[in-house]
């Protein structure tokens, strides 16, 4: 029985050694495969990382390359504009529009007006022809003329306000003086002394004059050009007469219409010729005082 005893207990201590020795030989094993797998998934976070910084280095770039490339539109957008503003100053300077003709830069224009005035009609007056005093010579001055007069152009648009090209508007501002007649015989009243108190014909010599102050609107075609045609198509006009009328009126106002045109000689030096007619209502106190001129005039810019 003790024997038996003896065996059982050698047979256990045989199985429990056999089960020790296994698990020391397997414990490795396991404990490797435990460390691979943990370097496999350290590998993998590793990776993933360095996926992710891939994703945004590439993000990153393609944001860069997008604003290189708005960079260099709006680089060439700007040297496009500079290279028309260069070219549209180059046409100015050198006015290539009109084969090599200088652009007109300044704004304002004097302008010096000469030539031939012809009246409507003849002027009667307070010393000419009188219907009220019938005495005296009674001479009427020539409807012919003379005139002298100024002027300023002041530009306000070289395209009418973009809606014609090479179509300059000007506000013109100009005077003149016409002379009809000098040393005109009048009538009792210009006569010294008056016929009117009995004294004998001896006239005075009378000046005939008519001066005029006119604002309007010119339109001048072909800005960039040597030769700029232009009109006028209606204007303001003041008139004052000398003598005054038989009752002693000397102002009315009337409307101006007007052409011409215009050849620049050098830099902002220009000749010219126009043709003017003023339009006043009726007569003043039976004085008719409209009437043409044409003429010539001289021009600077400045």
């Amino acid at each position: 029985m003790k024997y038996f005893w003896q065996k059982e207990k050698l047979t256990a201590q045989c199985v429990a050694g056999s089960l020790l020795l296994a698990l020391t030989a397997a414990a490795p094993q396991v404990l490797a495969n435990d460390a691979a797998a943990q370097r496999i998934r350290q590998l993998e976070n590793r990776l993933q990382e360095i996926q992710n910084e891939l994703i945004r280095i590439k993000t990153e770039s393609a944001q860069t390359t997008r604003k290189v490339d708005q960079i260099q539109e709006t680089s060439t957008q700007t040297t496009r504009k500079v290279e028309q503003i260069q070219q549209t100053t180059q046409q100015q300077k050198t006015g290539m529009d009109t084969g090599g003709s200088d652009v007109i830069e300044k704004r304002t224009m004097l302008f010096f007006r000469g030539g031939f005035a012809r009246s409507d009609e003849h002027r009667n007056g307070a010393t000419l022809e009188s219907r009220v005093v019938p005495l005296g010579a009674q001479d009427q001055a020539d409807r012919n003329a003379w005139y002298v007069g100024a002027g300023f152009d002041f530009q306000l648009t070289r395209d009418t306000w973009g809606l014609l090209p090479k179509t300059e508007v000007d506000a013109e501002l100009m005077f003149e003086y016409k002379q009809f007649g000098h040393g005109v015989h009048g009538n009792a009243l210009a006569n010294e002394p008056s016929i009117l108190a009995g004294a004998p014909l001896n006239p005075r010599g009378v000046t005939v004059n008519q001066f005029t102050l006119t604002a309007a609107p010119k339109i001048k075609f072909l800005h960039f050009g040597r030769f700029r045609p232009w009109i006028i198509p209606g204007g303001l006009a003041i008139h004052v007469i000398s003598p005054p009328s038989e009752s002693v009126t000397y102002l009315e106002p009337g409307v101006m219409f007007a052409g011409g045109a215009e050849y620049r000689l050098w830099k902002d030096f220009f000749v010219g010729a126009d043709a003017r007619y003023h339009l006043t209502a009726g007569s003043l106190d039976g004085s008719k005082i409209g009437g043409l001129t044409v003429g010539g005039y001289l021009g600077i810019g400045f």
